[in-house]
């Protein structure tokens, strides 16, 4: 076998959520380019039913579930859909997530706690109910790995992402977590990813002065793009990290400290929680 042949995943199945567009789309395609057959699910149909397409282009088979994903029922469900659509699971990547920057006194206890339970609770939902089905889903050589979608700012702060922040953390450490359990059978990894233009950051992009900052910040000068993100984790995937286990890669274009002004008021004596 060469060194590329190890990026592959010919006949695989995978599940990736929040794959309408941005990085979960980018991954489902890469994914498949890889070779693989992939589910892919977000709330949106029309999103999803243009990145099927685009999995199919490469030759491979797609299937469209649309769900609310911060539901975990639904999310779970995904993981039985994959198996009776393809007769197999073998690789699960946890991309939805997200939560809307806020400051300290606007960030209330039911916020925090939707925000852990929209990135880790949908992330476990899903995990726990494909673990079976990937040990079922037998076949030498075929490589059984979990990926989750961490960020830069579960390992550094910035003002205005407590809520996001602690919840990207927690999924990072769930992370290490799962590995260990779940250890050698199925990998367990994750990717902090840094600045990526996908819609969540079109604010930026649309504010040139936010925009330089960012770049300004990010030792490559520039912000990343979706298919960055994409290509680690098919490295993750693939047999080329049958190695790497509990393992976080940060694809963040080297940024160590975000330096992004979100305009949030300073405290001031007097100051109440909204």
């Amino acid at each position: 076998m060469g060194i590329l042949d190890r990026f592959t995943l010919t006949d695989h199945v995978a599940v990736v959520t929040g794959a309408g567009r941005g990085i979960g789309a980018a991954t489902a395609v890469a994914l498949a380019e890889a070779g693989a057959d992939v589910l892919i699910s977000a709330r949106t149909e029309s999103q999803l039913a243009e990145v099927a397409q685009r999995i199919e282009a490469t030759g491979r088979r797609a299937v469209v579930v649309p769900a609310n994903l911060a539901r975990t029922d639904e999310v779970a469900g995904l993981a039985q859909a994959a198996y009776d659509a393809f007769g197999r699971l073998d690789v699960v990547v946890n991309n939805v997530g997200g939560t809307i920057p806020n400051a300290f006194l606007d960030t209330e206890v039911d916020y925090l706690e939707e925000s852990f339970h929209f990135n880790v609770s949908t992330a476990h939902a899903l995990s726990r109910a494909a673990v079976p089905l990937m040990l079922e889903s037998a076949g030498e050589g075929r490589q059984k790995s979990i990926t989750s979608i961490s960020s830069m700012m579960g390992r550094s702060a910035a003002r205005g992402y407590l809520a996001y922040g602690v919840a990207k953390a927690a999924l990072a450490h769930w992370t290490r977590l799962a590995a260990t359990d779940l250890a050698p059978s199925i990998r367990v990894n994750g990717v902090y990813v840094g600045s990526v233009m996908t819609s969540s950051l079109e604010f930026v992009a649309g504010v040139p002065e936010m925009k330089q900052q960012m770049e300004d910040a990010t030792p490559l000068g520039r912000i990343g793009e979706a298919e960055d993100v994409a290509a680690a984790v098919v490295y993750l995937s693939s047999r080329a990290g049958q190695y790497l286990t509990g393992k976080l890669i940060e694809v963040d274009g080297g940024l160590q400290q975000p330096n992004l002004d979100l305009n949030l008021p300073d405290l001031q004596p007097g100051a109440r929680a909204h």
